[in-house]
């Protein structure tokens, strides 16, 4: 069994790793916001769990490449490898820095209680990355 037989696995693993590693900042900084509200006695915003469940979505995709790459009958086994490492590592960067992106949103929303549009457009933009990497690379898969 060669190397690209785990082209797969390297591909929703370092997705996983990236949603995994954006959550953890993600949700640390929701938790600080949230005890910051707790403490002036202000209402606690919950819309901050929709900036710390952001990078799941690159899981998501992550299987989806991972689908993709197990489906490719007659792509080059070096292709293949490439699009596991890159791809999953694209994706996953994407999730990080998405948990980053809603880290400030969480500390910004909590303190002002305002911006939560502008907030999520950013988090969007970022997961576009990862929605591009994932349907570019699928395209190059037979």
């Amino acid at each position: 069994m060669g190397l690209e037989h785990f082209s797969y696995a390297i591909a929703l693993g370092f997705s996983a790793f990236g949603s995994a590693t954006g959550v953890n900042v993600a949700g640390m900084a929701a938790i600080g916001a949230w005890k910051k509200c707790f403490v002036q006695n202000r209402p606690a915003p919950f819309l901050l769990v929709a900036f710390v469940g952001a990078p799941l979505s690159q899981t998501i995709y992550g299987m989806i490449l991972m689908n993709g790459i197990l489906a490719a009958q007659n792509t080059d086994p070096l292709a293949k490898l490439a699009a596991g490492i890159l791809g999953g590592a694209a994706i996953g960067f994407s999730a990080y820095f998405q948990g980053r992106i809603g880290a400030c949103a969480a500390d910004a929303l909590a303190e002002t209680g305002k911006g939560f549009g502008n907030y999520i457009m950013a988090i969007g933009i970022i997961e576009t990355v990862a929605l591009f990497v994932m349907v570019f690379l699928l395209g190059t898969l037979k």
